[in-house]
């Protein structure tokens, strides 16, 4: 048998953390470790728990979810990191993508929609809507005097690329999963998920949201 996924929950409402803890811990591959209350909290429940995802508020007391997911995403081995939000995407969710999330999640999801956006992170897939970049492509753009150096920034970046690895990050920016992108570029879903590692590497990038938000910054 498969292994259950491994998931800590951090969220200074406990009647949200709660709620949670039901919703995933029914779902017989899932178990949740340890709950939060605070982004404090993280660092110990990880080492002990070792959890394969993390699901996070952004906005607590002390430590908050963006500062934490900062200070975990940059440790060795990581988990993943899911961004838990009220908000569709605030400049804070963008700052916790840019620092390594996999993807957000709106507290009001629907429950069968957070088990399956649970596992897609486990499996190593982003959870980002085509409806979702375009409010993250608005946010960027909007994003003041940053957004000129970071242009230039991920230009030369991109410029790394073969042009096949350029077409797969573009359309990985475009929302589209492996298959999709398999059927547009005449590819198997194995040579799209190499293309990936590359770019990945390359870049220098965490993970595919990543090669999307930089995707952005060159206004492509």
């Amino acid at each position: 048998m498969t292994a259950p996924i491994r998931v800590l929950i951090v969220d200074d409402d406990a009647l949200v953390r709660a709620g949670l803890s039901m919703i995933l811990g029914g779902t017989g591959d899932i178990e949740i470790v340890a709950e939060a209350g605070d982004g404090s909290e993280v660092p110990p429940l990880i080492a002990a728990h070792r959890p394969d995802v993390v699901l996070m508020d952004i906005r607590m007391p002390d430590v908050d979810g963006l500062t934490a997911t900062e200070a975990l995403r940059a440790a060795e081995s990581p988990p993943e990191v899911v961004v838990l939000t009220t908000f569709h995407a605030d400049a804070q969710v963008v700052r916790a993508l840019r620092a390594g999330a996999a993807g957000f999640l709106l507290k009001d999801i629907p429950p069968r929609e957070l088990v399956e956006a649970i596992r897609k992170v486990a499996a190593g897939d982003p959870i980002l809507s085509p409806a979702v970049t375009r409010q993250l492509i608005t946010h960027v753009s909007e994003d003041g005097g940053h957004a000129v150096r970071r242009t230039d920034r991920a230009r030369d970046l991109l410029a790394k690329l073969s042009e096949r690895e350029r077409d797969v990050a573009l359309a990985v920016g475009q929302g589209k999963s492996n298959a999709a992108i398999g059927r547009e570029l005449y590819m198997s879903v194995a040579t799209v998920k190499a293309h990936v590692s590359r770019i990945l590497t390359k870049l220098d990038l965490n993970n595919r949201v990543q090669i999307a938000l930089t995707v952005y910054d060159a206004s492509l």
